[in-house]
């Protein structure tokens, strides 16, 4: 509107040759000066010359108003009414390192993508996505920590006062204590692994649901990062400690530690066994978020495992022993090694692979990296449950 208005005094503007006397009315018409005491000097040809002007400068006028306000995420093809795309914008949580970093850059190397990265650490994620070589068009660092609330809200705000689109949301990052043998708490007194990992972002994927909704782009996502440890039906899975949720009662009373236990289930804390909870609730979240409102937004809910990412920071809190035995017994024993670099082409393709649509699923990749549909543990796709950790979750994030 204001370069429409830049526009519009030099075309229709009221040319006054000094001031009227009080007998003399003036009028301003097609950008002409008349008064009623000389209107009959004028000749018919002569207004139609002046008129001819006047649909001309409309005419250049409506041109450049037309180019003014086009719209810069959508062009539309002149004949066929066919859409050229903009590029899509995705926030990935986690994204200064292992696998959100990788996801990053698959997605800035396609030149589609502007990529937020949502980071505890600014300095470290700019470092980051230089040191990986992405351009620095391609990205947008926003401070973000899982671990408090406050912290979640403040980059809900400080995202939508950027006026980007929310096309993607990834929920990728995730705290892992496997050696812990006290509890350590958020902000919010929650403990850690799955204040971070599950609360954290549940309330962030609550908060933003109406940005994803509001987008235009052809496919909106919210891809919630599951792993293979949390579903008992798999080898994996049933390396001790297992996941297991129990009734909740932990849940329920807070993790607190102080009047109820800091786990799940509300038994012993064991820091490994947190983690695998905590990717137990993100697997349940996505199935519930499908059943809740994919139907009525549009949008595709899915998890996923890319893969046994044995060299991720994620097990720096490991024991030096595991860390170093654990990368060559996944590439040499199990054969199920996969490169950073790898599992974020994967993570990638659930973003925006137009065949990676249907939502609800939990997808897996095999050994020649194609993509299934992968069945989820009896816990881990237990309705009722799902339905139970929503509405203890919404009380815990303040959200009912």
């Amino acid at each position: 509107m204001a370069l429409q208005a830049s526009f519009l005094p030099s075309a229709l503007s009221v040319h006054k040759e000094g001031k009227s006397s009080s007998g003399v009315k003036d009028t301003a018409f097609l950008g002409i000066s008349l008064s009623d005491h000389h209107k009959s000097d004028f000749s018919s040809a002569s207004l139609r010359t002046k008129q001819r002007s006047f649909e001309q400068k409309k005419l250049s006028i409506t041109r450049a108003q037309t180019t003014a306000v086009a719209s810069p995420s959508i062009n539309r093809a002149t004949s066929e009414g066919k859409k050229t795309l903009r590029k899509g914008t995705v926030v990935i949580t986690g994204a200064s390192s292992g696998l959100g970093l990788a996801t990053a850059k698959a997605l800035a190397d396609t030149g589609k993508w502007h990529i937020v990265m949502a980071c505890r650490d600014f300095l470290k994620a700019e470092r980051a996505a230089k040191s990986v070589g992405m351009a620095k068009d391609s990205y947008t660092v926003m401070h973000l920590d899982l671990a408090s609330l406050d912290s979640v809200r403040q980059f809900v705000h400080n995202f939508r006062r950027s006026d980007m689109p929310l096309d993607v949301l990834v929920c990728n990052a995730a705290v892992y204590f496997p050696t812990a043998r006290e509890p350590t708490f958020t902000a919010d007194g929650f403990e850690l692994s799955v204040g971070t990992n599950h609360l954290g972002h549940f309330l962030l994927a609550r908060l933003l649901l109406d940005d994803l909704n509001k987008s235009d782009y052809p496919s909106k996502r919210l891809v919630i990062v599951g792993s293979i440890t949390g579903n008992t039906n798999t080898l994996a899975g049933n390396v001790p400690p297992k996941a297991n949720l129990g009734d909740l009662r932990g849940l329920a009373g807070g993790l607190t530690g102080l009047n109820s236990s800091a786990m799940i289930d509300g038994k012993d804390f064991d820091g490994a066994k947190a983690y695998k909870d905590s990717k137990v609730c993100n697997m349940l979240m996505m199935q519930e978020f499908h059943r809740r409102y994919h139907e009525e937004t549009g949008i595709s809910f899915t998890s996923l495992y890319p893969g046994c990412i044995a060299t991720t920071g994620l097990f720096r809190e490991h024991i030096p022993l595991f860390r170093l035995l654990f990368p060559p017994f996944q590439k040499f024993v199990t054969k199920g090694f996969v490169s950073e670099a790898e599992s974020g082409k994967r993570l990638a393709q659930v973003v925006s692979d137009p065949s990676l649509t249907k939502s609800g699923v939990y997808w897996s990749w095999n050994k020649d990296s194609a993509s299934f549909e992968n069945q989820l543990s009896e816990e881990a796709s237990d309705a009722e449950k799902a339905r139970k950790v929503w509405e203890i979750s919404e009380k815990l994030v303040g959200l009912a």
